[in-house]
């Protein structure tokens, strides 16, 4: 088949028309910007505001190293329905208004750090629902509200790092409230001079684990020795890579001390903290132990996963304090899981003990277990005799 020449002429009238029909369809590159295909790069392009008009396929804007000082809500006057990234870096940013990110839903990626933001308002970020990544590192953050992170319900990592952050802000990782799917908190390089240590033990260990807190004007305490103690011993690197800046004041002293060469030192004498790993299955009962080295113990109570303080029968007798000090529990469920302590009060210091529950999500012998069994031997007898009779019956 012979293919039809096309003229010359026409040709350099498409090659001329094709920015304009480009630019009217889908908006064109701001000025200063560069762009490739959703990308668009205006970083160190001297700017003071957000170039505009903004593509509407854009799916990332870096618009880092600038001098956009305030954040409108106007900026993005129109609806970016594909934007997922936005990176806000190094612009002395010292404004963010409470609407700035109505129009961009679909964010995942938003980086606000080395900026000069000083209080993160009530609401602020409550239109990213889809926000999975928050980086406020190096700002002058002094005032978070309760709500500035309501609705972020899949935020996974929040960098809080090298600000002026004085309260730990527990309501943050308490399970099942603002952000049930945060794995990663860093607050470190703050004025924490507190932890709500016995708190932070019973959290999932998936966050526990993930909780960056050196470079922090702490208190030192024997409860955050052990929180920080277990994370050495299980190599988390949380711990393990910032062992020389986790310090703290001692009472009444002017200089840091490592926290984690407290043990056996005077004036706290703090024990290391001692754990086990018990498994169990749903609808068993387990007895944690609490068996403390000290002699003439004088008093010891438990407190479960969810913070609760167990000093004698507990909800509908599943949880029982014997009087051994041993924790019973009777008919478990998969909420029973996590780590109980145990706090021992003894003639010369404290001891804590750890241990760690493990509830499978079945039952080990449990009536289900023969009518399973059954079912599967029925399926693969009828599924033998269906494919003995399509052989038959294709043969």
């Amino acid at each position: 088949m012979r293919v039809p020449m096309v003229p010359p002429s026409l040709l350099l009238a498409l090659s001329l028309l094709s920015p304009l029909l480009w630019g009217s369809a889908a908006g064109s590159c701001p000025p200063r910007c560069v762009c490739a295909s959703n990308l668009l790069s205006c970083s160190q392009a001297n700017l003071s505001t957000v170039p505009t008009p903004l593509p509407r396929f854009t799916a990332v804007l870096d618009l880092s190293h600038n001098n956009v000082t305030r954040l409108r809500a106007d900026w993005a006057p129109a609806r970016l329905p594909h934007l997922h990234a936005l990176l806000l870096s190094h612009n002395g940013l010292a404004f963010v208004s409470t609407e700035a990110f109505a129009h961009v839903p679909r964010l995942r990626h938003l980086d606000l750090s080395s900026n000069r933001l000083r209080t993160l308002d009530e609401n602020l970020f409550s239109d990213l629902g889809e926000l999975e990544v928050l980086l406020l590192y190096n700002n002058e953050i002094s005032t978070v509200d309760r709500t500035a992170f309501e609705n972020l319900g899949r935020l996974r990592k929040l960098y809080l790092g090298q600000n002026r952050i004085a309260r730990f802000p527990l309501e943050l990782l308490r399970e099942g409230t603002r952000l049930p799917q945060l794995a990663l908190l860093d607050l470190s390089a703050n004025r924490l001079r507190a932890v709500p240590a016995g708190e932070l033990q019973a959290l999932p260990a998936w966050l526990r684990d993930r909780l960056y807190l050196h470079n922090n004007p702490l208190a030192c305490d024997c409860l955050l020795f052990q929180l920080l103690d277990r994370g050495r011993r299980r190599h988390l690197s949380a711990v393990e890579d910032f062992q020389d800046e986790l310090r703290c004041f001692l009472p009444g002293a002017t200089a840091l001390v490592k926290i984690l060469e407290l043990a056996g030192k005077p004036p706290l004498n703090c024990s290391k903290a001692r754990e086990a790993v018990l498994e169990a299955h749903l609808g068993d009962s387990v007895t944690l132990g609490c068996d403390s080295r000290w002699q003439g113990v004088r008093s010891r109570h438990w407190v479960t996963p969810g913070g609760e303080r167990v000093l004698g029968d507990g909800g509908n007798g599943s949880v029982v304090l014997l009087a051994n000090g041993s924790l019973q529990l009777r008919a478990l469920r998969p909420e029973d899981g996590g780590t109980y302590s145990c706090w021992v009060a003894g003639p010369l210091l404290n001891e804590t003990l750890y241990v760690e529950l493990l509830v499978h999500n079945f039952t080990l012998h449990g009536p289900h277990d023969t009518l399973n069994t059954a079912y599967t031997t029925l399926v693969g007898c009828i599924l033998s005799v269906v494919l003995v009779l399509i052989y038959l019956y294709l043969t």
